[in-house]
């Protein structure tokens, strides 16, 4: 492997077509595509400045690197990615890309990020400012992570998320075979036209939780005082720990809580209308 190192790049394709190539404290300046067409590279302790970085690359590592704010759409169309210990402060990520593993990576401006990728792993990674993110991905594992935006994993299939803390509005609409285990959601409107969400010892924040989702289970989850008006016209199993402000109109399965304060059955329920609502007390 060709290594360059302690070394400045800057205008147009400086490292265009470049295979088996490490860079180490390599700083690459404003330009654009600096490693379009790659394939077998390494990047340890760069310092990315110029747009579209990685574009169309092939099996590749950054590690303790920096991606400022200015190589926006760094990575895109591109396979086979390890990224380690490194800050991605530059919006509109991953994109179309297969096959990424994420460790210990923050990106503190996340918005529309990891779109169309399939085959995603993230442990230990945080996300700020993260509008829109994994929009349309597929085949996701995260693990210990910590989410701040809103509109997150929409029409994303086949997701398992683990001890998480999740602030996100909206999160999870059109979803198709997801599982989060022992986390924090918080934000309204979750789950909406959602098939198969399963949620297992979650605490769910923000109103009207849950609504016309097929498939819902919940799994000794809790809820906030202001997770109200949950399941309306959803088919769902649910077992509840503790109270639910209000239940709306759900369609069938059963819910079992501690305690509901408010059920609310009117004319617009949908049928066929026999969810089983039962309390312990």
């Amino acid at each position: 492997m060709h290594s360059i190192k302690d070394k400045e790049f800057g205008g147009e394709r400086p490292l265009f077509a470049s295979h088996n190539l490490k860079l180490e404290n390599v700083t690459v300046h404003a330009g654009e595509s600096a490693l379009k067409e790659c394939s077998n590279i390494e990047a340890v302790k760069c310092r990315f400045e110029g747009k579209y970085p990685f574009w169309h690359v092939d099996n590749f590592k950054i590690s303790s690197c920096l991606f400022t704010e200015g190589a926006r759409a760094a990575l895109w169309y591109s396979r086979n990615l390890t990224m380690t210990d490194t800050v991605v402060e530059a919006p509109k990520m991953f994109r179309d890309m297969e096959n990424l593993t994420l460790e210990r990576v923050t990106i503190p401006d996340a918005k529309e990020t990891l779109w169309h990728c399939r085959n995603v792993e993230l442990t230990e990674v945080e996300v700020r400012n993260a509008d829109y993110l994994f929009m349309h991905s597929e085949n996701i594992k995260i693990e210990n992570y910590r989410q701040q935006g809103n509109y997150s994993f929409q029409y994303c299939r086949n997701v398992e998320i683990r001890n998480a803390v999740l602030d996100t509005k909206d999160a999870f609409w059109n979803t198709e075979n997801v599982t989060v285990y022992d986390s924090e959601i918080t934000g309204e409107y979750l789950g909406w036209h959602s098939t198969n969400l399963r949620l297992v010892n979650c605490r769910i924040a923000g109103t009207q939780p849950l609504c016309y989702a097929k498939g819902l289970v919940l799994e000794n989850c809790t809820f906030a005082d202001d997770a109200d008006l949950a399941f309306e016209c959803s088919d769902v199993i649910a077992d509840i720990r503790g109270a639910v402000t209000s239940v709306k109109n759900p369609v069938s399965g059963r819910i079992t809580a501690d305690s509901i304060g408010e059920v609310i059955i009117d004319g617009n329920v949908k049928a066929s209308a026999d969810c089983i609502i039962t309390t312990r007390r």
